[in-house]
């Protein structure tokens, strides 16, 4: 009625007023001069939130799809092999992707719940001698099962069987709200988006670039026109686009920005740490399991919930959403029917998570799940209490 619940998918995000305010802009001009003072200082500071300082950064008006599309045409040619697993439904869907554009695609398949493997990765680019590999694709964060790979591990695999094949990430759902370092972990292409951790509506593709991938688009044959690498660096070095830019999008990307920093990157990462740990806490207390195996793999922007045998997960977040008025995520791929995912990334409190299992806790309880009303809740509670001074808090 209102329209005033927050969502608990994991992405989009809710959009805090500060940043639609941002957006509410009239028409300008995107070639006159004040939009390239606000143009080029955001393709900067974006450089801070992929802890770069080496790589390029980018902005295509799209979705992290298309900037999974412009990292493989920008740099690849078709028959190149490059090397990925499948372990959830994003890192099936860029396989997907990359057999449609003529790739050579050499699949690792992964149970799901699991993440990257970088000891197989290493053990299958060490017998590469002829160095025919030439990208390892990871999903940092496989929003479909609420896994967090480990990217510093895939590098130092790399690394260590001493190959040259790049090393491509999508962190669509990691960045802006966990840890990532592009120039420490040796990314050479970072993919992200507008609507994840920088609490905007989708419609921006945010990619990081090293050298070593844009000498490697000198060379590449793929096609490529709207995405190219090419053409965006001359237009972005005097300040402008090569086509019509998303305009509204820029100008809420410049406020994220200054939000992310006003709150401190480390306390963002923080605060998502902690309120991820309430909701793993709640999970306990249901008596519910985890898709990820392990507390290593632990994702702090989205959790992937088994549900108990004999009921039906989407059936349960069409319920919450029906009933209360509240979106959860569904169940993707093989996940479908089997659990339901919490987003708890970009403009959240302890207070909306809250509020969020207090729903899903109600939807459960009245689809007879065999939890106790209140458990959940109350294992937030009392991890939130305990924790509160543990951090900056972000403006409400």
């Amino acid at each position: 009625m209102f329209g005033l619940n927050p969502v608990f998918i994991p992405g989009p995000t809710n959009i805090p007023d500060r940043l639609r305010n941002a957006m509410n802009v009239q028409t300008l001009d995107h070639r006159a001069p004040d939009f390239v003072e606000v143009f080029a200082p955001v393709l900067h500071d974006l450089k801070k939130v992929f802890r770069t300082e080496n790589g390029e950064t980018f902005i295509f008006p799209s979705s992290g799809t298309g900037g999974w599309e412009a990292a493989i045409t920008n740099t690849l040619s078709p028959g190149d092999r490059v090397l990925i697993a499948r372990y959830g439904m994003f890192s099936h869907r860029w396989i997907d992707m990359c057999q449609r554009h003529g790739l050579d695609v050499q699949v690792l398949e992964c149970e799901w719940g699991t993440g990257a493997p970088a000891d197989r990765f290493g053990e299958i680019l060490a017998a590469d001698k002829g160095h025919e590999i030439r990208a390892v694709l990871v999903t940092h964060n496989e929003t479909a099962t609420g896994v967090l790979s480990d990217v510093g591990a895939v590098r130092a695999a790399i690394d260590a069987a001493a190959h040259p094949a790049m090393l491509f990430v999508d962190c669509v759902s990691s960045l802006g709200s966990m840890d990532f370092r592009m120039d420490a972990w040796g990314v050479d292409v970072a993919i992200s988006g507008s609507q994840k951790g920088f609490m905007l509506p989708a419609g921006a593709a945010v990619l990081a670039v090293s050298q070593k991938a844009l000498a490697a688009a000198e060379d590449a044959r793929a096609h490529r026109c709207y995405f190219d690498f090419r053409d965006m660096r001359v237009a972005n070095t005097s300040g402008g686009f090569p086509y019509t830019p998303p305009l509204n999008l820029i100008y809420g990307l410049r406020e994220s920005l200054d939000m992310l920093f006003e709150e401190g990157l480390d306390n963002v990462y923080a605060r998502h740490r902690r309120l991820a740990t309430g909701v793993r806490k709640a999970v306990d207390a249901w008596g519910l399991k985890l898709v990820a195996k392990s507390p290593d793999l632990h994702s702090d922007s989205v959790s992937a919930i088994y549900v108990p045998e004999g009921f039906d997960s989407n059936a349960l977040t069409d319920h919450a959403y029906n009933a209360y008025g509240v979106s959860f995520g569904i169940g993707l791929g093989k996940m479908a029917g089997r659990a339901f995912r919490i987003g708890h990334l970009g403009a959240l409190t302890d207070v909306m998570v809250l509020s969020g299992l207090a729903t899903i806790e109600m939807a459960m309880k009245d689809l007879d799940y065999p939890i106790a009303l209140g458990a959940g809740v109350a294992a937030a509670q009392e991890h939130f209490r305990n924790t509160a001074g543990d951090q900056v808090r972000a403006a409400a």
